[in-house]
């Protein structure tokens, strides 16, 4: 397979996988520019954010068999008090089962880290932490206005991993303006050689509404284009394919499939999952719905006794499908090979995309190389 790995063999998947839980926590100190996500600087507001979000929870006391994934986003979760932390946790266990041995998350922000919060994190179960680290260079750090410098990211991943989490993961950002490989591959080696256990390289992209996108829009910057974009991504992949990780998504590195997000892969492969919290999102049983993007509407509607959804859909099955070929080919667990015959000209396209090294067949599935998931989001356009 092209980079050197072959397809992710997870294994049978159990007769009813169990869901995730994903917990939106909407704060921050500030926003950064790039960041498209819901979030809300008044911090005085987490009281009121907990006291609706444990009732929404109660909405759903009944509607789910027991989690095996608890994912803490935001937002920065890591900016919530140990005891508000500890009551988020209490009231999620006290409303749902979680089975034994799930893995539960927490992004955090480095500047956040303390060594009294890490033995926090680990006496409330956190099994995964995941830093929102971004860069190692202080001039990327100042444009991307994050509140730590390379000298506390580094810190705090190693204090993280000293304090013995299952895994720490960390998420790093390329492709900015006038950023070169020669200092991206500085950042990468520098943070390789803490070995955490996963990592997340995500391509810099300009959200509507954001000021990034303002300034794109004013012609004051300028993102690297197509071929430069495609450059740092495979240069990424060799780099940390090299460094011992399995690069098993398009954005997603980990030290052995021990270590992979196992919360994440029930977006990638279409398994239900609940979004508690303001822009939070759900799906089971072919149904997707979305709270308000507000935390004002969120907890009106809570407070009148209502779910604060926004709004919903139901998939017909050939969206399922088209969704189910958009995410498998994103990742090296590949996509089975019955989703492609819907097309016209499946075989002749399938074709296509073994001859010219995109895709890989094995045991009835198509997994996309590393070459492939550099263009993973097209590869669906050819089974329309």
């Amino acid at each position: 397979m092209g980079g050197g790995q072959g397809a992710v063999r997870p294994g049978p998947p159990p007769a009813a996988p169990a869901p995730g839980l994903y917990v939106h926590v909407p704060f921050c100190r500030g926003k950064c520019p790039y960041c498209g996500f819901h979030s809300c600087t008044d911090l005085t507001l987490i009281p009121a954010w907990l006291e609706a979000l444990e009732a929404e929870a109660e909405l759903y006391r009944e509607a789910f068999p027991p989690f095996d994934t608890l994912y803490l986003g935001g937002g920065t979760p890591s900016l919530l008090a140990l005891p508000e932390l500890e009551r988020l946790l209490t009231a999620l266990r006290r409303v749902f089962a979680v089975a034994p041995g799930s893995e539960l998350t927490l992004e955090a922000n480095p500047d956040d880290v303390t060594p009294e919060k890490l033995r926090g994190y680990r006496e409330l179960g956190i099994t995964r932490l995941s830093l929102g680290v971004q860069s190692l260079v202080e001039e990327e750090l100042r444009f991307l206005q994050r509140r730590h410098s390379a000298v506390q990211a580094e810190a705090a991943l190693n204090a993280a991993l000293a304090a013995g989490f299952p895994a720490v993961a960390v998420d790093l950002i390329y492709g900015l303006p006038g950023q070169s490989l020669i200092v991206w591959e500085k950042t990468l080696g520098r943070i390789a050689a803490c070995r955490p256990q996963h990592l997340s390289c995500y391509q810099l992209t300009a959200e509507a509404g954001t000021p990034l996108m303002a300034r794109l829009d004013r012609g004051e910057l300028a993102l690297p284009g197509e071929e430069d974009g495609l450059a740092f991504f495979l240069f990424t992949s060799e780099f940390l394919t090299d460094q011992g990780y399995l690069h098993y998504e398009v954005s997603n590195f980990a030290r052995g499939e021990e270590h992979f997000s196992r919360h994440n892969r029930k977006y990638w492969q279409h398994l239900p999952y609940l979004g508690l919290g303001p822009a939070a999102h759900s799906f089971m049983a072919g149904q997707r719905w979305w709270n308000h993007a507000d935390l004002a509407a969120y907890r009106q509607a809570l407070t009148r006794g209502e779910t604060p959804v926004a709004g919903r859909e139901v998939l017909t099955p050939e969206q399922l499908r088209l969704e189910a070929l958009l995410l498998g080919f994103r990742t090296r667990f590949g996509v089975e090979k019955g989703l492609l015959q819907a097309g016209e000209n499946w075989q002749e396209n399938l074709a296509r995309l073994v001859e010219t090294g995109l895709v890989e067949l094995a045991d009835g599935l198509v997994v996309p190389t590393r070459e492939g998931l550099a263009v993973a989001d097209r590869l669906p356009e050819l089974f329309l």
